[in-house]
């Protein structure tokens, strides 16, 4: 079957494949085939590590991971993974081999972005589920670069199953440790890069480390959407530093690429907000079109990342909206209380609290409000009671009127008690 991507044989089980075109495959159950047990299992095992050793003279041939309990072999184009128990609950093998093999011109792609993909002297990441065709998208991008441009490839991968040209030279982790692998990476002087795959938050620190060293870097990762991909890297790098380690992604989807967003680097007011909130801004574009998607800035202590589309004018904007739910969560750490927000320009607002409340609020010589207006990119706020609210807004909670009055009582038989007292002991 010309169309099997991968073939699953597990102990005491009926053998399984997965097979059809990349983003459609179904995974079959092979009829009228007898069930591999245990010993047959381990004898294929055997064979194929002898395989490997017979086959020592060639470069697609060598066993990949060697650990107790899991072994991976490569064999031509065939990747084998076994497993045996304790790391597995029965023995079995899985056998992976490239369902397509396409190059660049396949894809039907938008002249303006080969000319980007030219440049080699950039940060790309390529994004998509599971099966979606990330690796062969990278395969022909990389092949692109070594054959077109005259670019030197090299890859990093754990374990190494791109399928290349014999001139690009793949390095597996240096003593198990990626990192040792970018310091070789750096002496070898490639032009460019192709990282597979970017999973763990070390990985994406390597990553960022080698392209900010200048040379040009490809990533592979999983990711459901192009913007999530973004994500990932938000907090294992600075902010400043996001559109210089990354400033390409391609999201992947069934073989095709589904969308392409490029990362900008600005100072201005984020959407939404007046010209003095200006600070470095990150802007997600659509490429070709230049769309404006998202923008992403420091918040306060956190990194925001805001939308552009998909609200009416009645809406909040993303900022405000923050802003408005930072501010009531701090009021109610600070005093424990519910506190309503009401916008009066893009760069202040009025915060509405119990009276009572609201020295506490502002602090000695305002410093707490001047704090909160600092972690809000400074904001300005004033604060006012729950009395002075316009009508028609909305109570933060309907019993404060209550409890206020309640506070009030209790204040009132306190003050009456103590009076009660200091006049019994006139007599």
């Amino acid at each position: 079957m010309v169309d099997v991507h991968t073939v699953f044989l597990k102990a005491d089980c009926p053998p399984r494949v997965k097979q059809g075109a990349i983003g459609s495959l179904k995974l079959l159950e092979v009829e009228s085939s007898t069930t591999w047990d245990t010993l047959q299992l381990e004898q294929l095992e055997e064979d194929l590590v002898r395989l490997v050793e017979e086959h020592r003279h060639r470069s697609d041939c060598f066993l990949e991971i060697d650990r107790k309990g899991c072994r991976v072999i490569q064999l031509g184009d065939l990747r084998i993974t076994s497993a045996w128990p304790p790391f597995s609950d029965a023995r079995e093998i899985t056998v992976v081999r490239p369902v397509a093999k396409l190059n660049i011109g396949d894809y039907d792609l938008d002249e303006r972005l080969i000319q980007r993909l030219r440049n080699h002297h950039r940060g790309v990441f390529i994004c998509g589920r599971p099966g979606s065709g990330k690796t062969t998208l990278a395969q022909a991008i990389a092949e692109y670069l070594d054959t077109e441009v005259g670019a030197m490839v090299k890859t990093m991968e754990a374990p190494r199953d791109l399928q290349l040209v014999d001139r690009i030279t793949q390095y597996a982790p240096l003593e198990g440790d990626l990192e040792k692998t970018a310091e070789i990476i750096f002496l070898v002087r490639p032009d460019f890069v192709i990282f597979d795959e970017v999973r763990r938050a070390r990985d994406f620190e390597i990553f960022a480390d080698v392209r900010l060293a200048g040379v040009g870097l490809l990533g592979v990762t999983h990711a459901n959407s192009a913007l999530e991909a973004i994500q990932r890297l938000i907090g294992k790098v600075e902010l400043g530093l996001v559109s210089q380690v990354l400033d390409t992604i391609l999201h992947v989807e069934s073989g095709k690429i589904q969308q392409v967003l490029e990362l900008r680097m600005t100072v201005k007011p984020p959407t939404g907000m007046q010209e003095e909130l200006a600070r470095p801004v990150i802007e997600v574009v659509e490429f070709p079109s230049g769309k404006l998607t998202h923008e992403m800035f420091a918040f306060g202590s956190e990194i925001a990342v805001v939308p552009l589309e998909g609200r009416t004018s009645s809406d909040l904007s993303p900022v405000k909206a923050m802003a408005k739910e930072r501010i009531i969560e701090t009021v109610r750490q600070w005093v424990g209380v519910e506190c309503q927000v009401r916008f009066s320009s893009d760069a202040a607002a009025v915060v509405y609290a119990p009276s009572n409340m609201i020295s506490t609020l502002v602090g000695r010589g305002g410093e707490n409000v001047k704090q909160l207006q600092n972690e809000l990119g400074g904001l300005r706020l004033s604060i006012e009671s729950f009395d002075d609210m316009p009508e028609g807004m909305e109570q933060p909670n309907r019993f404060w009127k209550e409890g206020q009055r309640n506070g009030t009582e209790r204040e009132n038989r306190r003050k009456k008690g103590k009076s009660q007292r200091r006049n019994q002991r006139k007599y």
